[in-house]
């Protein structure tokens, strides 16, 4: 059986990757946004007009997924001891 204290562990590090990733993603939607929507169409033959919109849908559901399966369990963890 897992102790609640490495399972709060276990938490507090995924939320900190899972947020490490999130930015980098950004950062790199961000600042090279001609390079990503240039290999994005090619690669997913979806129009380039389209891409920032789903960046955004992207950004948003993993922000989300973040805040309900990485943050959420931790700080009911950290309530719990």
């Amino acid at each position: 059986m897992i102790a609640m204290s490495e399972l709060t562990t276990f938490f507090g590090w995924c939320t900190v990757i899972n947020l490490g990733v999130y930015m980098f993603s950004a950062l790199f939607i961000i600042v090279f946004k001609g390079f990503t929507v240039a290999v994005h169409s090619k690669v997913l033959a979806v129009k380039a007009a389209e891409l920032p919109m789903l960046y955004l849908q992207f950004l948003a559901y993993y922000k989300i997924a973040i805040l309900l399966f990485n943050l959420t369990p931790y700080l009911a963890l950290k309530l719990m001891a």
